[in-house]
């Protein structure tokens, strides 16, 4: 799948969106930047933004971030960001994205954290 870069900034852009969403404690906002499968899995805004809370801290109050490469996986742009949490450790957040149409707006469609290590 060629991404172009308008895409790309596309893509960053729903992903800030959304992490400026949950810092500004705007639920409806964060969860408008998930995509339909997301939305139907939780319902309600306030039940996303209860998981994203429980399970994705980092991704919920983000010390920084900073955007990495955009991947491909399985087909689906998968955009890497850097994150630093609240205590100053450092995660991986893996963005699955999915563009709707016909608009061709792209939505997260998961987001998978590993952490990382620090070598001696």
């Amino acid at each position: 799948m060629e991404i172009s870069s308008v895409d790309v900034q596309a893509i960053r852009d729903v992903i800030e969106q959304q992490i400026q969403a949950f810092l500004a404690d705007d639920p409806v906002a964060a969860f408008a930047q998930a995509a339909p499968g997301i939305q139907m899995q939780f319902g309600t805004a306030e039940n996303f933004v209860r998981m994203v809370e429980a399970a994705y801290p980092p991704v919920y109050r983000p010390r920084s971030v900073v955007f990495e490469q955009l991947h491909t996986i399985e087909g689906l742009p998968a955009q890497q960001v850097m994150i630093m949490d609240c205590n100053g450790d450092l995660i991986r957040a893996t963005y699955m994205m999915q563009q709707q149409q016909p608009m061709g707006n792209w939505k997260i469609a998961g987001c998978y954290l590993t952490p990382i290590g620090y070598e001696d």
